[in-house]
C-alpha cells in the first residue's frame, strides 16, 4: 500500500510564467498559421481555408474560436446573403507576428541544413575511378 497523499499548505498558485502564457496563446494545431494569413489583412473562412489547404474546416473553425476566445482575432459578420464572417487580429495578435517571424527563419535554417545533411552522404558515396 502506497504512502497518503498530503495536503499542500501552499495557499497561492505560482506566479505565471511569461513565457509560457505567450506560448498557450500559440497551442493548437495551425494556430500560427491563421495569425500569420490574418496579418495582411481580414480574411472570410473561406479565404483562409483557400490559404491553409491542407487544414480541414473542422479544425479551423475551432482555431478561430480559439483565437478569439483568447482575444488574438476579432469576428465581425458581414450583412451579405448567405450570411458571412470576417476575420481579423486584434492588437495583441499582431504582437505575436514578430515572434512567429523569428520561428519561421529559424525553420527556414533548420530546412537548409537538413537539406544540405541529406545531400552530402550522396556526395560522399561517389567514388573516383583512377
Amino acid at each position: 500500500m502506497g504512502l497518503p497523499v498530503r495536503k499542500s499548505k501552499v495557499t497561492a498558485p505560482p506566479p505565471a510564467c511569461p513565457l509560457t502564457e505567450s506560448l498557450a496563446l500559440l497551442r493548437g494545431a495551425w494556430a500560427p498559421n491563421v495569425i500569420w494569413y490574418l496579418s495582411a489583412e481580414p480574411r472570410r473562412f473561406g479565404e483562409l481555408r483557400h490559404d491553409i489547404p491542407r487544414i480541414s474546416a473542422r479544425v479551423l473553425s475551432a482555431r478561430l474560436r480559439e483565437l478569439e476566445s483568447r482575444g488574438l482575432v476579432t469576428r465581425r459578420v458581414l450583412d451579405t446573403s448567405p450570411p458571412s464572417a470576417e476575420y481579423a487580429l486584434t492588437p495583441l495578435g499582431r504582437e505575436l507576428l514578430p515572434a512567429i517571424e523569428a520561428l519561421a527563419h529559424v525553420g527556414r535554417k533548420l530546412i537548409d541544413q537538413w537539406e544540405l545533411g541529406r545531400q552530402a552522404p550522396r556526395a560522399a558515396r561517389v567514388r573516383r575511378v583512377a
